[in-house]
């Protein structure tokens, strides 16, 4: 149940961090901040961030690639090694995402269970 929640959360407020901070690293402070407040092992914390940031970035690109019939991302396809392909850059692109957004909410979960000192 955590799991589920926190990749829904990391997938809206990032979405919503997109909307109103539009800074592109926006998306990885929001998962570090979601595994901070729902506490997991760090590969589940992983794999939230990273499904939720892959799922959203995935929609987001396909939304954007079907206004224009996929002209610009297969011109953009054809400019790296991935063969014209328009779904390739599109698959790699939200891994990219993902990638990040799963190591932020992993770095959130080992802070979260970093031993305190006193001092």
């Amino acid at each position: 149940m955590k799991f589920l929640i926190a990749t829904i959360l990391t997938a809206l407020l990032s979405f919503i961090a997109g909307i109103y901070i539009s800074l592109w690293w926006s998306f990885a402070f929001i998962a570090l901040l979601v595994a901070l407040l729902v506490h997991q092992r760090a590969g589940k914390a992983f794999l939230a961030g990273f499904l939720g940031l892959f799922i959203l970035w995935f929609l987001l690109i396909f939304w954007v690639d079907s206004a224009n019939v996929g002209v610009l991302s297969g011109k953009i396809a054809s400019l790296l090694p991935l063969g014209g392909s328009g779904w390739v850059l599109m698959i790699v692109t939200a891994i990219v995402g993902g990638l990040i957004a799963g190591f932020a909410a992993m770095s959130g979960s080992y802070l979260r269970s970093s031993p305190k000192k006193n001092i």
